[in-house]
């Protein structure tokens, strides 16, 4: 591999030839050799959003020659594309302010706008500082790409997977509408419902998983840009940053606004642990979602087995004709890692020292991930699960008539005692609830069929 010389405020670093970035990323990428794993697309996409608004802004204010803002805002673009993500290499486990990959970025805008300008890489022609990081610091620019980033993944990924999931189990509640089955609670036999209400509360927990998400989502359109090192602002004209993020909001189509206080803004990360926790609530939703399924789903003989999953997979390596939930377990595991990732966050957003957290990186990978699992998995839940979910209305009625707790709505014609007496009778001798009852003399034939609707007791009230 050929090199170049760069240099920095340190001295000089080998840096690959071909490389844009310069001495300081060669420095992070030594110092940091732990993980492999980088920020990742969405933040880098961040960094190209806001350094390029900021050069639409300090070009045309008289504070970077135009040719220059101009280059660089050409440079961002590329960044904010994709084309240039082999060129940030520092991992995600480096300095907690996340210096090392606003440097990342200064360098390869620099570097990509210099060669746009005709210079020769190394030669900062466009300065990483000077002019790409003009009126900024990595303290506030890290964040703010935090915020960016989740804002646009929130938006544009996790909100329409909710509601393609929240759809699908809609539709399934219309179409199992008149499926009557027994209720379950403790696992434990209880009054009847239809397979359309159960699907009907699944869909429900994902809309107000989507209203969750919408109600975070101011807190993280507030940005810190603008407090630069510790929320003072030095070194950053008045009013700048306003105008940079107004630019960043007409591009985004998102309503981005400056920090109401930079000192809270830059020392704290409370909109993002409680967008995580938004996240982690969304994971236990879904997990619950699909742990039903897995129950409802399970057999096809000895379990219970009311409803039936697409057949995606052999599911054994050894049981031939085996088919396991495999979507659902996917989804399971996803739902785990979002609580994983929601721990690291918590725990990082309570390590702001003074003016400053020192664990953004890591937050910001975590917050991203979740985000991207969460839209991923819904999407194929949806459409390869609970699309191609099938009703067995014959099992579940079957299962439902030897269910002895239909009792309960006899309860008000024969009392709880009656009723108790009659279900442990039924229960112990094989028989039905209907015939222990008339038998009895408890009811007539005629108030207890009445009574015993099952469909009427999935309407509440009182038959």
């Amino acid at each position: 591999m050929e090199y170049r010389t760069e240099r920095d405020s340190m001295g000089e670093v080998q840096v690959p030839a071909d490389a844009l970035y310069g001495a300081s990323t060669q420095r992070a990428v030594d110092n940091f050799p732990i993980s492999g794993l980088t920020v990742g697309r969405r933040l880098i996409w961040a960094f190209g959003l806001m350094k390029g608004s900021v050069a639409a802004v300090s070009g045309p204010d008289g504070y970077v020659d135009t040719d220059k803002a101009d280059a660089i805002q050409q440079a961002a673009e590329l960044v904010m594309s994709g084309a240039l993500d082999d060129q940030f290499p520092v991992d995600v486990f480096q300095t907690g302010s996340g210096t090392s990959t606003n440097t990342n970025s200064n360098e390869v805008i620099a570097t990509k706008a210099t060669e746009i300008l005709g210079g020769e890489p190394g030669s900062k022609l466009v300065h990483p500082n000077d002019h790409v990081n003009f009126g900024q610091s990595s303290n506030d620019t890290f964040p703010t790409a935090m915020h960016l980033a989740a804002v646009e993944a929130l938006k544009s990924g996790l909100l329409p997977a909710l509601d393609l999931l929240a759809g699908s189990l809609e539709a399934k509640a219309i179409e199992f509408a008149d499926v009557v089955k027994s209720g379950r609670t403790h696992l434990m036999d209880a009054v009847p419902v239809t397979l359309g209400q159960e699907f009907s509360g699944w869909a429900a927990q994902m809309r107000k998983a989507a209203e969750r998400v919408e109600k975070v989502l101011p807190e993280l359109a507030e940005l810190p840009l603008g407090g630069t090192a510790v929320g003072t602002g030095i070194n950053c004209p008045d009013g700048f940053a306003a105008k940079v993020i107004a630019v960043m909001a007409e591009k985004t189509g998102f309503p981005f606004r400056e920090a109401d206080n930079h000192y809270e803004a830059q020392a704290a990360k409370d909109a993002v642990v409680a967008t995580s926790g938004v996240l982690k609530t969304i994971a236990q939703s879904l997990f619950k979602v699909v742990n039903d399924l897995r129950w409802l789903s399970s057999g096809p003989v000895t379990g219970i087995a009311e409803i039936k999953l697409p057949a995606l997979q052999p599911g054994s390596s050894i049981m031939p004709a085996k088919v396991n939930p495999v979507i659902p377990e996917a989804a399971m595991m996803v739902a785990a890692q979002v609580v994983g990732n929601d721990a690291a966050i918590t725990w990082g957003g309570a390590n702001g020292n003074f003016e400053l957290n020192v664990m953004m990186p890591v937050m910001a990978r975590n917050l991203l991930e979740s985000i991207d699992l969460l839209a991923a998995v819904c999407k194929v839940l949806a459409e390869k699960c609970i699309d191609g979910i099938e009703a067995d209305a014959e099992r579940a009625k079957m299962l439902l008539e030897k269910n002895v707790i239909v009792v309960t709505a006899l309860n008000p014609h024969i009392g709880y005692d009656n009723g108790s007496a009659a279900a442990k009778e039924a229960f112990a001798t094989g028989r039905t609830v209907r015939e222990v009852v008339l038998e009895k003399g408890l009811m007539s034939e005629e108030d207890l069929d009445a009574a015993l609707d099952l469909k009427k007791m999935t309407q509440g009230g009182v038959h």
